[in-house]
C-alpha cells in the first residue's frame, strides 16, 4: 500500500495490544478504520482516543469465532466504504496447560478465535478485496500468526497449533489469490508486551511457573518488543509489499534456528524458558 490516506482498514482484536497500537499508527497516516473486539468498553475507549485526534473511526462488537458476526463486520465495511482495502485478522487469545490435563472446552475456545477467526475474516472480506483489486486498488489481508508457528513450547500446544494453522492457511490462501491482486501478509511476532498472558486461560502451570503472577512476570521479562513497535513493523510491511514478517529479535532468532536445526528449535526455546523461570524465582 503506497498510501493509507482514506483507505478503509478493518482491525479485529482492536481494543488492546497490537490491534490498538496498529489503529493509532494507521489513523496517524489518514486511514479510515473499522475496529472490532468483544470487549465493548475497551473498544469504545480506543475509538474515543482516536476520534479526539481527528480519526475517521467506526467500531463494532464482534466475536470472530462467530462466522455470522464476522460477515456482519464485512457488511458494515461494504456499506460504509464500498468495501475494505485491508483487513487485519489480529484477534487472539492464550491458553497455558499441558496436553494431558487441558480443558477441551478451552482448546476449542482458543482455536475458534485464533484460527477460525482468521478463516472467517478471510472468507467474509475476500469478495470485497477482490473487487478493490479488480479496479487496481490496494487490497491486503493481514493474518497474525506467531513465531510459535515455527517453534513450540510445553503447555502451549493448542496455541502453537493455532498459529501453525494460521501460517499454513495463509500460505495456501496467498497462492489461491495470487492472480487476483489481493496480497496476503502473514505476521510472526515474537514476545510482544500485550495483555495476552494476563488474559490467557490457565490450566496446570506447575511445570512452567510457580504461580500465575510468576508466569506473567516471566512473560514480561521475555517480551522485549512493545505493541507500538510491532505496529510500526506491520505498517512498514504493508508499505513495502511484503508477504511475510518476523517481529522482534526473538522471532528472527527462533526462525533462524528452526531453519538451521528444526529438531533443536523447540528444546532450545524450552531451555531458555527454564532459565527465565530460574532467574525470576525469589531466593
Amino acid at each position: 500500500m503506497k498510501t493509507f490516506k482514506a483507505r478503509g482498514i478493518v482491525i479485529t482484536g482492536a481494543a488492546s495490544g497490537i490491534g490498538e497500537a496498529l489503529a493509532h499508527a494507521l489513523a496517524a497516516q489518514g486511514a479510515r478504520l473499522l475496529l472490532a473486539d468483544v470487549q465493548a468498553e475497551r473498544l469504545d475507549a480506543v475509538a474515543a482516543a482516536l476520534r479526539e485526534r481527528g480519526a475517521d473511526c467506526l467500531t463494532q462488537v464482534c466475536d470472530v469465532a462467530d462466522a455470522a458476526a464476522v460477515q456482519a463486520l464485512a457488511d458494515t465495511a461494504q456499506a460504509a466504504w464500498g468495501g475494505a482495502h485491508a483487513v487485519v485478522n489480529n484477534a487472539g487469545v492464550g491458553l497455558v496447560a499441558p496436553v494431558h490435563s487441558l480443558s477441551l472446552e478451552d482448546a476449542h475456545w482458543l482455536m475458534g478465535i485464533n484460527f477460525w477467526g482468521v478463516v472467517h475474516g478471510c472468507r467474509a472480506f475476500t469478495p470485497q478485496l477482490q473487487a478493490r483489486a479488480s479496479r487496481q486498488e490496494d487490497a491486503v489481508i493481514v493474518n497474525i500468526s506467531s513465531i510459535f508457528a515455527m517453534v513450540s513450547m510445553p503447555t502451549q500446544s493448542i496455541y502453537n497449533a493455532s498459529k501453525a494453522a494460521v501460517r499454513g492457511f495463509s500460505d495456501a490462501l496467498r497462492e489461491e489469490l495470487r492472480d487476483s491482486g489481493v496480497r496476503v501478509l502473514c505476521v510472526h511476532p515474537g514476545g510482544i508486551r500485550t495483555r495476552i498472558a494476563r488474559d490467557a486461560r490457565l490450566g496446570d502451570i506447575a511445570s512452567v511457573a510457580d504461580s500465575p503472577q510468576a508466569l506473567h512476570a516471566q512473560f514480561e521479562q521475555a517480551a522485549r518488543t512493545t505493541a507500538p513497535q510491532a505496529a510500526q513493523a506491520i505498517v512498514g510491511a504493508l508499505r513495502s509489499g511484503r508477504t511475510r514478517l518476523l517481529i522482534g529479535a526473538d522471532a528472527k532468532w527462533g526462525d533462524a534456528i528452526h531453519r538451521l536445526w528444526p529438531t533443536r528449535a523447540a528444546p532450545w526455546l524450552s531451555a531458555l524458558a527454564r532459565r527465565l523461570r530460574h532467574r525470576s524465582t525469589p531466593r
